[in-house]
């Protein structure tokens, strides 16, 4: 069953509701995953995309707040979600497609501006995190499975703008790498979009505060698919929409996609 997967830290669903038809209508992803949606899931316009055709929802929602939602055309049931680091956020939410591929959705903790637990709470809660879904996916082994999301970390050198100069910014520096690396190793998950688009400067996310983002340039690859060992090799075509990042009112994020021959 071939289908398309795309991920997007919307960054407020309702707000932003026109981007995601937009994106539906021009993109036609049969799988459409949401972080930062920032709304109860009752309040979630999921009438507004069911008429695009995308009939089924699964999702966790919090007022104002984290939030994440998996919308697909695809029968898809949901497979739980999990509350990493015991925070009450809404960060996590699993469906399950009919030919049992399981599907991950993660909006993982930003981590505030300092690198040091001890003197920023948000930093240590990220590495707990982080730690969590390492110690999750080392108990139970990944099979048929796609994890997506805003993980907000650039791993590798290529997926920053400046590699020197952001070894000390939060998303960047060596010790969310590394543990970002120990989660990816305990689940055996392939990046899915770097061994299809495995070299050159890639970006997902560019900050509000650029005057000119586009000519600035100053990203960071922080929104990803894996896949799990077994199904990896049935993945291609992977890209980053990066215009929709100059769309009217836009998140500062740019939708990431990728296809799967299942």
């Amino acid at each position: 069953m071939p289908f398309t997967i795309a991920t997007w830290n919307i960054n407020s669903v309702r707000l932003r509701a026109d981007l995601v038809t937009r994106l539906m209508r021009e993109e036609t992803p049969d799988i459409l995953c949401l972080q930062e949606c920032k709304s109860p899931v009752d309040k979630i316009p999921a009438d507004i995309f069911a008429a695009l055709g995308y009939t089924h929802m699964v999702a966790r929602g919090e007022k104002g707040y984290n939030g994440v939602a998996i919308l697909s055309k695809l029968p898809m049931t949901e497979a739980g979600a999990e509350d990493f680091a015991g925070l009450g956020h809404a960060r996590h939410i699993a469906g399950r497609l009919e030919n049992g591929v399981t599907i991950h959705n993660f909006y993982v903790p930003a981590g505030g501006d300092v690198p040091d637990r001890e003197v920023n709470v948000k930093f240590g809660q990220k590495l707990d995190y982080l730690a969590d879904m390492r110690d999750r996916f080392h108990a139970e082994t990944s099979e048929k499975s796609i994890l997506v999301g805003d993980l907000n970390i650039a791993p590798r050198e290529d997926d920053v703008w400046s590699h020197k100069q952001l070894l000390k910014v939060v998303s960047h520096t060596p010790e969310e790498v590394e543990r970002l690396g120990e989660v990816m190793d305990a689940g055996g998950w392939c990046d899915v979009t770097r061994r299809d688009i495995p070299e050159g400067q890639l970006y997902s996310w560019w900050s509000y505060r650029a005057r000119d983002w586009e000519a600035a340039d100053r990203g960071r690859r922080l929104d990803h698919v894996w896949a799990s060992a077994d199904i990896a090799g049935a993945a291609h075509s992977s890209r980053i929409l990066r215009t929709a990042r100059g769309w009217e009112k836009p998140s500062d994020h740019a939708p990431v996609f990728a296809s799967f021959d299942l």
